[in-house]
């Protein structure tokens, strides 16, 4: 069999002939138009004739009924179909990237552009991360000085975007032609031609993908590429869509003394996601999850949300990531907008009542009197925070009064593969199936926040058995060593 990446690249061949389903959705299309212009010319005639011989207004009362409620079936059959998570891959780093504490920090002080103090915040940032030693970063970064330049940001997009495509499209049975739609999510390296351009040439995608690249979304854009799947599948029928999610980390790293933003040189890790949907009919019977709900919220209105995550220039002209100190407050009030929302769409009454008479009662009766926070593991079986740092991901626990167990996949996901940005929601995904706690009508929460600042919350619901997962995955090798009690 030919492998995915020595596809033909003869022009001819995507040029002198249409691709099959193309065609069919123009024909399908041209039918439906045909069909509606048909409709109402019959549906004219008839009344042209009723009036035309002088029928009894019965006739035109029971015409229009007919006619109200041809239109009413046709709404409800035209109503979007369910859209489904076909199945998703997870990057595994090699082991040469892996970066313990002690090879970070040598590499560090060899730099020469680090001071004393930067290095001893740097120490003192890794050792309560939440990390382990196992967590891996890009071979431009483990040179000295590290490869930032164009040329290694592009053999890092091949690294950990190639391999996790074509496993997903192996476990898949699909060839890369077989995709409709095509999104990839990177945040801090934009490149010309896209990175969604670099994966269609790559594989000799159709001429007619749907091709999208998003940046500067930080560690929400995959939720929010989800959500933009999701409104692209409502318009292109019997399609698959497919999502790469990853952070190029050799464009990124700070090479100034700035603390505010020498954190991302300690928490950011190499990581990659490949992500299968699908509104085919058929695909409810092989896909793992049916899409329940998505939700997007932001606050770049508010000039100090926005100004909370930034990346700008420091006194020295190093480009760098600067987190002020009133990031935790704008992520509070980020997801506190986003879970209002969310919770009013999927809570139970008795869950909404609750949480509405606590908020007349503090209004109204006792100023001091705490807000009453709905507990959405009535709805919710598994969630899957922001990795963003283990104190983030405790206080977001502790706002949605979930326990150690419902964190255990963020905090999991953090200490052996750090912040993934985007896709580490993937990897907390796939622990959960590794670990087989997602059962048959599940739902998951995946919760991603970022820069912007943004909000971005996905519901999926489990439509199949999760089985064997354990001994596929990026957690394969491991999950055996998991939960480790003591990430404290």
């Amino acid at each position: 069999m030919e492998s995915l990446s020595k596809l033909s690249h003869d022009p001819l061949h995507h040029t002198t002939t249409l691709p099959p389903t193309l065609l069919s959705k123009q024909l399908h299309s041209i039918f439906l138009e045909l069909l509606s212009f048909s409709t109402v010319i019959l549906i004219a005639s008839i009344e042209a004739y009723f009036i035309l011989h002088q029928w009894k207004p019965i006739f035109h009362f029971l015409f229009l009924c007919s006619f109200i409620l041809f239109f009413i079936l046709k709404l409800f059959l035209s109503k979007p179909p369910p859209v489904y998570l076909v199945d998703f891959s997870c990057f595994k780093p090699p082991s040469f990237c892996r970066i313990p504490f002690s090879s970070f920090l040598e590499n560090a002080s060899l730099f020469q552009f680090h001071d004393a103090e930067s290095l001893s915040f740097m120490a003192k940032i890794l050792t309560t991360s939440g990390q382990s030693e196992e967590t891996c970063v890009p071979p431009a970064l483990h040179y000295i000085p590290p490869k930032t330049h164009l040329r290694e940001s592009i053999k890092e997009v091949h690294m950990v975007l190639f391999p996790v495509m074509e496993d997903l499209l192996s476990k898949t049975n699909l060839s890369p032609r077989d995709i409709d739609i095509l999104i990839v999510n990177c945040s801090g390296f934009c490149h010309c031609p896209s990175l969604s351009s670099i994966i269609i040439n790559k594989y000799s995608m159709r001429s007619d993908i749907k091709s999208y690249t998003l940046s500067g979304m930080g560690c929400s854009a995959s939720a929010l590429a989800i959500d933009m799947a999701q409104s692209l599948l409502k318009i292109h029928r019997n399609s698959y869509a497919l999502v790469l999610s990853t952070e190029i980390l050799s464009s990124g790293w700070y090479s100034g003394n700035d603390r505010t933003k020498l954190l991302l040189n300690c928490l950011f890790r190499t990581g990659s996601a490949a992500i299968l949907l699908s509104n085919r009919r058929e695909a409810k019977n092989y896909s793992k999850y049916k899409l329940f709900r998505t939700l997007r919220t932001q606050r770049a209105f508010d000039d100090k949300a926005y100004l909370s995550a930034f990346r700008e220039e420091d006194s020295e002209g190093n480009l760098g990531v600067t987190l002020k100190r009133d990031l935790l407050q704008v992520a509070g009030e980020t997801l506190r907008s986003n879970i209002t929302v969310l919770g009013s769409s999927i809570l139970p009454l008795s869950e909404k009542l609750w949480h509405g008479v606590s908020i007349l009662w503090k209004k109204f009766i006792d100023k001091s009197n705490e807000i009453y926070v709905p507990n959405f593991k009535t709805v919710i079986q598994h969630f899957c925070l922001p990795t963003s740092g283990r104190p983030v991901i405790k206080e977001i626990a502790k706002g949605l009064k979930l326990g150690d167990r419902d964190m255990e996949a963020a905090l999991m996901t953090l200490h052996r593969f750090g912040n993934q940005s985007s896709s580490s929601l993937w990897y907390e995904l796939a622990y959960l199936e590794a670990k087989e706690r997602v059962n048959k009508g599940d739902k998951v929460w995946q919760l991603g926040m970022g820069s912007g600042p943004k909000c971005n919350s996905v519901v999926w619901e489990c439509i199949t058995p999760i089985i064997g997962e354990s001994k596929r995955g990026p957690w394969a090798d491991c999950i055996c060593r998991y939960p480790i009690k003591a990430v404290d």
